[in-house]
């Protein structure tokens, strides 16, 4: 073989020549280009059917995808046809590998954390300099989530009637409502701190590309400023969704960990679950739209999509436990350890009595029944403080566990206002064991937050109103048991891996 045969066999060949056809653009791969042209189409949400217009759109896309890949967009190009009275625009744009796609390295199971980190990192930094203001925030209000959502749910009812959409989409829009109605409060903070901002709008993993030299990030959504306005974790949300749908929802939690790790956005587990539901539901509408044309695989990719969506939304649900029982019964220990895997908010009555009281929560405050810190106005009081301050944790999205006695019915009923009002769900555990157990118990304790003996424990029995609506959970056996037993009434769903969202747990002081 001669050197120069030798030379040209090391020459990588130039790519081939393809084509691909969207509904609103033709793009041809050419190449170490990419040329797109606009289709003169006219759909509703845009219009490109005059040459000023798809030139405008052109222009629009590269200052938009420079934002996020500033040498994969060079410019503005044009094409001329014979006869033709102004030159056609296009899209120049620098050609991909589509080996290196982020979907497709996916699918293969490649370890892509890498990329994923580093996509966060620069989603976040755009964000934190994005374009902010009132109209942009005035798509990130709680009404305007909502509109989305009704939106999506008046365009797939119809198809629920011919048979195309699943039945858990009445489970979604159930559970919708009920998270926003109370969530107002959430979704003012977020504007407040600026978090909802001009992102990306369209963040598939078929549009990033993992090179040698870090990510590429094209395609961000330009025909509607309005729907690129959003919150940045609704904005990095939707590439979680994607990840989860390509069969890795370990990247998917990954790529969240890193991105609220960036973006320094202390956002409610329950808020990136409900934006994860809100992606997944938007892709099951249309391919809901796309079964009902016949597309092979449209149904079940849809079937997939709303159950996503349902399993995060199940999740995201904001729910107040009361964890209750008379002194010894083991309610504490049980309370710490629900909240501990829920990944929740623990409040305590006992520290919080002490609290109020300007006393350090392990400061001794024994006195009779009904005396001292323990007087029916203390008890009271004490209550009262509990349930506002899950009430704010709520209206903000954070699940709580209330660990107290909850012996007298009043108390009940009123931390049943305070959950209804925030649109919070309510489940009631009464924790119980034989009453040699609790004595034991009591007897063998060691100074703590509870300052109740064994006394004390049989006169508040004597006195205790019956709980016929709490579930009874057994706490004289092994930890892990009650804690199973609680679980299965707090998520009677069960676990799914939409629980890898969990925020770490961490106790008030």
């Amino acid at each position: 073989m001669t050197e120069r045969g030798a030379h040209r066999e090391s020459v990588p060949p130039e790519p081939r020549a393809e084509v691909c056809e969207t509904h609103t653009a033709v793009v041809f791969f050419a190449g170490d280009r990419a040329y797109k042209l606009k289709k003169p189409v006219d759909l509703g949400f845009l219009d490109y059917t005059t040459v000023s217009a798809r030139r405008s759109a052109c222009e629009r896309e590269v200052d938009l995808n420079r934002r996020f890949a500033p040498d994969v967009y060079p410019g503005l190009g044009e094409i001329r046809s014979p006869g033709a009275q102004a030159p056609e625009p296009l899209v120049v744009m620098r050609r991909m590998p589509a080996d290196r796609r982020l979907s497709r390295l996916v699918r293969e199971g490649a370890v892509v954390d890498d990329s994923l980190r580093t996509v966060a990192r620069q989603l976040a930094a755009w964000h934190a300099q994005a374009p902010r203001g009132r109209e942009v925030d005035e798509q990130g209000t709680r009404d305007a989530l909502s509109a989305r959502w009704e939106a999506g749910f008046a365009q797939v009812r119809p198809m629920t009637a011919d048979g195309f959409a699943p039945e858990e989409v009445d489970e979604i829009e159930r559970l919708v409502r009920r998270y926003l109605a109370g969530r107002k409060r959430l979704f003012d903070s977020r504007i407040e701190r600026g978090r909802v901002v001009d992102g990306h709008g369209d963040l598939l993993a078929e549009d990033i590309f993992c090179l040698d030299d870090g990510p590429r990030i094209l395609d961000c959504l330009e025909f509607d400023d309005h729907l690129r306005y959003v919150d940045g974790l609704d904005d990095a949300a939707f590439l979680a969704m994607d990840l989860e749908q390509l069969g890795a929802p370990e990247a998917a939690a990954y790529f969240l960990a890193r991105y609220s790790e960036y973006s320094g956005d202390p956002a409610p587990s329950s808020l990136r679950h409900h934006y994860v539901a809100y992606r997944a539901f938007v892709r099951a509408k249309v391919s809901l739209i796309q079964a009902r044309q016949g597309a092979p695989g449209a149904e079940s990719a849809a079937r997939r999509l709303v159950s996503a969506a349902l399993r995060h939304l199940r999740t995201s649900a904001v729910c107040l436990t009361l964890v209750g029982g008379l002194p010894g019964s083991g309610k504490s220990t049980l309370s710490g350890a629900l909240a501990d895997r829920l990944g929740v908010t623990l409040l305590s009555s006992d520290r919080l009595r002490k609290e109020l009281a300007g006393l350090p929560a392990e400061q001794s405050a024994a006195a009779n029944y009904g005396e001292g810190l323990y007087t029916p106005e203390w008890t009271a009081r004490t209550y009262t403080t509990l349930l506002e301050r899950a009430a704010a944790l709520l209206s903000s999205g954070e699940s709580v566990v209330l660990d107290a006695t909850w012996s007298d019915s009043g108390q009940r009923e009123a931390a049943l206002r305070a959950a209804e009002g925030v649109g919070a769900d309510l489940v009631a555990l009464h924790c119980h064991v034989p009453d040699d157990v609790s004595a034991a118990r009591l007897s063998t304790r060691a100074v703590g937050t509870s300052d109740a003996d064994l006394d004390i424990a049989q006169s508040m029995a004597a006195r205790e109103a019956p709980w016929p609506e709490a579930v009874a959970v057994d706490t004289s056996g092994p930890l892990e048991s009650a804690v199973a037993q609680a679980l299965a009434a707090v998520r009677p769903w069960g676990t799914s891996q939409a629980a890898v969202f969990r925020r770490p747990y961490m106790e008030p002081d």
